[in-house]
């Protein structure tokens, strides 16, 4: 019996990087001895794909996750045939959009009958899922809301550094309100359990401050962190959660880098992904913790720019399967 992860590879925006990157990952045949992968996406797309990529695998549509034999030098593809053939390639569409989200919400579904382990997300574009009907921020909110998760945060993960967010999607003063000891409490516990369930002991979490150098007693912001950090941090740690915090940003990412701390738990968007980012476009991974199944991802947009020409990179999107077969609950 195989005993490989089944891994359900979502092709994102069509109109995007997504077939380009799924094929260059899937031309690594190392990938086939990890897991067991396949595309949950359009397979015409795939196919028009390869004469960018200049790879020279076989397309294979299957109707049920069941028909895929799992073989390197192919790549199976659940069809949805949710796009024209001449969808126009770098351009935001309604078509596009919408289809990104169907091929979510049927990895969703398939994760949902225990027929794949594990879910990975080639990027989809906000704009073009807005005009496709869907008014969601971004993937995140999407899984959250199809598995009835209210608990939930975006962790990025990095050579030498995770991050996990307490709010993503929103802007910094909405951000800020949104900002609480119960969420702030809930990241800690998120950050803390996930990392267990990965192999630490225990792991080393560190958390920021809202403002600059912490608040500094009260020089800056009007008490955010003594209102909304410190009893958030003291109620894990009473619990038993190795965590420490507020502490200033500024100088925490290069201490946890430096190898202090197993995770930064970031206060809002830009805090906690200009670092990673920093680090390389194509070094991070994005996991949804908190969901009843896992999921990673790119960290890095459709790149419309580039889309059709061939030289995106597949570094990440390659990780994010590793990352997903990490993750993935490993059969007995």
């Amino acid at each position: 019996m195989n005993m490989l992860p089944v891994v359900g590879i979502t092709m994102g925006d069509p109109a995007g990087v997504g077939p380009e990157i799924i094929l260059k990952s899937l031309n690594n045949q190392e990938i086939y001895q990890q897991c067991r992968p396949f595309v949950i996406g359009d397979a015409k797309i795939l196919d028009r794909a390869q004469q960018f990529v200049n790879t020279n695998l076989e397309i294979v549509k299957i109707d049920e996750v069941e028909e895929a034999a799992f073989a390197p030098g192919k790549v199976y593809c659940l069809d949805m045939n949710l796009v024209p053939a001449d969808l126009p390639i770098g351009q935001v569409s309604a078509e596009a959009g919408h289809a990104a989200f169907e091929f979510l919400k049927k990895a969703i579904e398939l994760a949902n009958e225990g027929k794949i382990d594990a879910i990975c997300t080639a990027p989809l574009n906000k704009e073009a899922l807005h005009k496709g009907g869907h008014m969601y921020p971004g993937h995140t909110e999407i899984l959250a809301e199809l598995t009835n998760t209210t608990d939930f945060s975006m962790m990025l993960s990095a050579p030498k550094l995770k991050v996990i967010h307490v709010t993503t999607h929103v802007g910094i003063i909405d951000a800020v309100k949104m900002i609480n000891p119960d969420r702030v409490y809930k990241v800690i516990q998120l950050a803390d359990e996930t990392l267990k369930k990965a192999g630490y002991s225990t792991p080393r979490i560190a958390v920021c401050g809202i403002n600059p150098h912490a608040g500094e007693n009260g020089l800056f912001g009007y008490g955010e962190e003594e209102e909304k950090v410190i009893p958030a941090v003291e109620k894990a740690v009473s619990e038993g959660i190795n965590v420490v915090g507020p502490l200033p940003a500024d100088t925490l990412f290069f201490r946890t880098v430096r190898g202090d701390f197993d995770i930064v738990v970031a206060m809002y968007h830009d805090q906690g992904h200009g670092p990673v980012k920093v680090l390389g476009l194509d070094a991070g991974v994005n996991i949804t913790v908190g969901l009843p199944i896992i999921r990673t991802s790119v960290d890095h947009g459709t790149a419309f720019d580039i889309s059709g020409k061939g030289i995106a990179d597949e570094k990440s999107l390659l990780e994010a399967i590793r990352q997903a077969i990490e993750l993935a609950p490993k059969k007995k």
